[in-house]
């Protein structure tokens, strides 16, 4: 089976398609390389372009057979997409929407949207099960509910087998050369400002949680990865035909304590100049989003396998070699 993955030579797809080589798949990428880098990717066929346009998607949909997609490409800075909401219904749901018009004429059978806990914005709810009500607090929450909503009317009426995974942050690294390079990212963020000798900045001190910040649910990329393999295995051979599902640890950490850990692996722990600042929130941070992760393990015998400490060490490992020499 041949598998397209948009947005493949971004730093998650890179290990979705790893994943998938893994298991024996076929993979072609199609990534328009505004954020992702082809030297991840190098053993996989790469189409350089954009989901938004079709007749570049048609075209690669047949030259390549493709028999299911797993769509990743997206912007999806929340602060970003408060600044510029069109920019991101642009991107995220005009470009599922023509994503979908191709897969639909060329007759795939299986679809993955990589989805995200920004659905379900500020939920009251100690762990966020996949029923707990949707209200995005952001644009970018928003484009990505709705795409869900596209994906199941499009299957509604063609038949099409999907899955939306919608997954907390995401950290570390498979491999060091396919390390986080974001800029919004807590852990990347946190290490640039150490890099540069400055504090590490918080976001606000003042939720309604233990210690004041954010409290999240941090899941390793390579386990994101395995989940997204796991549930196109299940498309693949018809055992499911649709799924909502978390990808999570459902364990919450805050950013307090998440900085803590970064400053002990990078041995930063206990200089004056490394003490955390706390800086105003951030618009559209919610205090608390963790995980209710029993689905993938319930339907398809998934489960994280990484701790924080694999996060972060796999992820400074990266940060540091590629540091200029």
């Amino acid at each position: 089976m041949t598998w397209l993955v948009t947005g493949g030579a971004g730093y998650i797809g890179a290990h979705v398609v790893a994943a998938m080589r893994e298991a024996g798949d076929d993979v072609v990428v199609l990534d328009d390389l505004s954020s992702g880098d082809p030297a991840r990717i190098s053993d996989v066929p790469l189409v350089t372009g954009s989901v938004l346009d079709g007749a570049l998607v048609g075209r690669t949909l047949q030259e390549h057979a493709v028999d299911g997609v797993v769509h990743l490409a997206a912007k999806k800075q929340v602060e970003e997409s408060i600044r510029r909401p069109l920019h991101y219904y642009r991107e995220n749901v005009e470009g599922l929407r023509v994503l979908l018009e191709a897969v639909t004429d060329a007759g795939v059978e299986s679809f993955v949207f990589s989805s995200s806990a920004a659905v379900y914005g500020a939920p009251d709810v100690e762990l966020v099960r996949e029923d707990t009500e949707c209200r995005p607090v952001n644009p970018y929450g928003w484009t990505k509910l709705i795409g869900e909503q596209m994906v199941a009317d499009v299957a509604a009426v063609s038949g099409l087998r999907h899955a939306d995974l919608r997954y907390f942050n995401v950290a570390g690294a498979g491999r060091a050369e396919w390390a986080d390079r974001g800029a919004a990212n807590l852990v990347p963020m946190v290490f640039r400002q150490l890099d540069a000798r400055q504090p590490p900045q918080v976001f606000g001190a003042d939720f309604p949680t233990p210690d004041g910040t954010c409290v999240r649910d941090f899941i390793h990329v390579a386990d994101i990865a395995s989940a997204h393999r796991a549930a196109a295995r299940a498309l693949e051979e018809r055992r499911i035909d649709s799924l909502t599902a978390n990808i999570g640890r459902g364990e919450g950490v805050s950013v307090r304590e998440m900085i803590d850990l970064i400053l002990d692996v990078t041995g930063t722990a206990g200089e004056d100049w490394a003490k955390p600042v706390v800086m105003p929130r951030r618009p559209g941070d919610p205090a608390r989003v963790v995980a209710a992760a029993g689905t993938l393990r319930d339907v398809l015998g998934w489960a994280a396998e990484h701790d924080l400490e694999d996060m972060v060490s796999s992820a400074w490992a990266g940060w540091v070699a590629r540091r200029p020499q």
